[in-house]
């Protein structure tokens, strides 16, 4: 699978710090390699907030948890390189 076919989504919230640390670094790696990303408010969605509100930031790949409070680019590019 290219980097290009996979999909990058940002979980957070408004106001948040470690939010803003994740989305600079997703938004460089995923313009990077093509890859295209999207950022879900948790505060939009009662499921999301049930399940991540003490976790935000988090990044899941393809739908699938990948990082929480921080992200790691060298843990994001090897899921984008699978």
């Amino acid at each position: 699978m290219a980097p290009r076919d996979h999909r990058i989504t940002l979980l957070g919230k408004p106001g948040c710090h470690l939010c803003d640390d994740a989305r600079a670094v997703i938004a460089r790696v995923a313009e990077e390699l093509g890859v295209p990303w999207e950022e879900r408010d948790i505060t939009q969605s009662p499921e999301d907030y049930e399940k991540y509100w003490e976790m935000i930031p988090v990044t899941l790949v393809d739908g699938v948890q990948l990082d929480y409070w921080r992200v790691d680019e060298a843990r994001l590019r090897a899921a984008l390189s699978a």
